[in-house]
């Protein structure tokens, strides 16, 4: 046997042993996917029906109970939450709806790679428009009106907590369809000074009513801030620092958002930032919240926190934004509020 007959018989030997891991993984992830999808006794109430994003008074959200029903937007009225769930048929891994409008951002697993896409919804929750995405899905919001849409994706690591990664964050006009592929391009105002620098990363978008001032995060030199910027300038400028996914309030006068307990650690805790005199203001919440709160009036957030003792789950809880109160298990098995 000749020296490169050899060489090429190892490679394709090498080449099925690799390919047979990851249809191992593959088979693994739809093995452990199927058990989920399996209905369990004692689960909250889930029927398919017709679901739109312009009813009112009905929380949607993206449903994790165990059923055929997992990971569909789902929606109950916002007075009962613990009604039965009607179930659409669109699946999701983040998910949020305003005006009409929706974003959902999905995530198939491959043999050899992911693939990540973001839909822009109608009312009727067809899809109008789809965007492919460079990484993992992490946040979506949709701006008051439903004009403007932002998602953030992870191009690089797995979460917030880990030590290498990297975010893309896109803001999508729906009326236009002008994409900005990633705010990174925008010009920064940091302490009252232009700002440049290589490891910029923006995430957990949030909307003001005029479809122009947004809230997000910046990070850089290993400390985040909150930023406001505007998209007709192009910039943003930074407020404060240590401020992650912030959530505007619906009267604009606050925002929610998680804070840093611990540097270097992936452990947050939910804060009220009022805009005029940024007073921060704890919340009652005191596990760590690692999500983008949402409002549900402006008095209540609600966010997700992982179901104790199941992984991959989480439940959704609301708490008083004045830092009263106690935290309340709002939907379990749910993640991704959206009030329409």
């Amino acid at each position: 046997m000749t020296s490169m007959r050899r060489r090429l018989l190892i490679l394709v030997a090498a080449v099925l042993v690799l390919a047979g891991v990851a249809t191992g993984v593959v088979l693994h992830a739809a093995a452990r996917a199927d058990r989920a999808n399996r209905p369990q006794a004692g689960g909250p109430a889930v029927g398919a029906g017709k679901l739109t994003l312009d009813q009112t008074k009905r929380l949607a959200f993206v449903n994790g109970a165990a059923g055929p029903h997992r990971t569909a937007v789902a929606a109950v009225p916002s007075d009962d939450p613990k009604a039965k769930r009607v179930a659409s048929d669109l699946k999701c891994v983040r998910f949020y709806a305003a005006a009409g409008t929706g974003v959902c951002l999905q995530s198939t697993t491959g043999v050899l790679k992911q693939s990540n896409r973001a839909l822009l919804l109608d009312a009727n929750l067809h899809t109008r428009r789809t965007f492919a995405l460079a990484g993992t899905p992490s946040r979506a919001r949709v701006s008051p009106s439903g004009r403007l849409a932002a998602w953030t994706v992870f191009v690089a690591g797995e979460s917030y907590a880990s030590a290498f990664f990297s975010t893309r964050t896109s803001i999508l006009d729906t009326r236009t369809m002008k994409l900005v592929p990633s705010l990174e391009s925008f010009s920064i105002v940091k302490d009252g000074k232009p700002y440049k620098a290589a490891d910029v990363n923006f995430w957990g978008v949030t909307f003001a009513r005029d479809d122009d001032t947004f809230y997000a995060t910046l990070n850089t030199a290993n400390k985040t801030y909150l930023v406001r910027g505007s998209l007709a300038q192009r910039k943003v400028t930074t407020l404060i620092e240590n401020v992650e996914c912030p959530s505007l309030s619906p009267d604009e006068t606050r925002v929610a958002f998680k804070k840093r307990i611990l540097s270097r650690t992936d452990l947050w805790h939910e804060y009220v930032l009022d805009l005029k005199t940024l007073k921060e203001t704890a919340l009652a919440e005191r596990h760590s919240v690692d999500d983008q709160a949402t409002w549900l009036d402006n008095h209540t957030v609600a966010y997700a926190l992982p179901t104790q003792g199941k992984v991959g789950t989480s439940d959704l809880w609301s708490v008083p934004a004045d830092g009263t109160g106690t935290p309340r298990l709002l939907i379990p098995g749910a993640s991704s509020p959206a009030p329409l």
